[in-house]
């Protein structure tokens, strides 16, 4: 029996513009949930960028304190003492410090006990192989599977910055709107450049074992360019929803 595609096919297979089938309700809930629950979810794509937006969207005091301090305490420690155990248990210590504070002051504990975690298996892996520079690996294994997650959405035509934007701003036609199509897939780009950019630096000094070096590229390409990149991904996606809206 000869199966004809129906004409929603048949236009997806011509038209790489035109929408897929929706989601069904529970999982688009879900997915705009999770983007909300970003970082890039604290700022509205279409309002005005402000410092404190920003501020807010990077977590605040708190979110930069619990950012920084652990892999900036592990570049003091092992520029001091050049040994692996010492530099992976303080950060962990100041981890659970995090976890603590957080339960106690009845805030959300999730995002330390994600920290928690990551530093944790970090750790545990610099341990077991005695090789401080193995405490980045799995940094390196997070970029690269944004690295690929975002390369995927542009290779088959649907950047992820579009999609997280969609999710938010329940806007379904930005892919039939040249002008946002072109602005979300050059914002995905720029975050194909983030991540490989951080690559491009830090694999260099953890093949050659440059631990100080590495520990300080990773400090300075976390969250101070992570801001850096979502301010300017902020300003490219508002411009354009501000004159659609015009």
């Amino acid at each position: 029996m000869t199966h004809t595609p129906d004409d929603a096919t048949a236009r997806r297979e011509t038209d790489p513009a035109a929408p897929a089938e929706a989601p069904s309700p529970d999982v688009q809930a879900a997915l705009a949930e999770a983007a909300r629950r970003s970082g890039f979810g604290r700022v509205e794509p279409g309002e005005r960028p402000t410092p404190q937006a920003l501020w807010g969207a990077v977590g605040g005091v708190r979110g930069l304190i619990e950012s920084l301090l652990p892999g900036f305490l592990f570049l003091v420690v092992f520029t001091i003492t050049q040994e692996v155990a010492p530099s992976v248990l303080v950060p962990l210590a100041i981890a659970v410090v995090f976890v603590l504070v957080r339960a106690l002051t009845r805030t959300p504990v999730a995002p330390a006990i994600i920290g928690l975690v990551g530093i944790a298996l970090s750790a545990g892996l610099a341990l077991f192989t005695g090789r401080a520079e193995e405490n980045f690996v799995l940094g390196f294994v997070i970029n690269s599977v944004w690295l690929a997650a975002l390369l995927m959405s542009l290779i088959v035509r649907r950047p992820l910055l579009g999609v997280i934007t969609s999710l938010l701003t329940g806007d379904k036609e930005w892919r039939s709107d040249p002008a946002k199509r072109s602005v979300l897939t050059l914002t995905t780009w720029l975050w194909v450049g983030l991540f490989t950019l951080r690559l491009g630096v830090q694999l260099p000094f953890y093949l050659a074992e440059n631990v100080t070096a590495l520990a300080a590229s990773r400090l300075i390409m976390g969250l101070p360019l992570y801001a850096a990149v979502l301010w300017v991904t902020w300003l490219m996606i508002r411009a354009v929803y501000a004159r659609s809206r015009a």
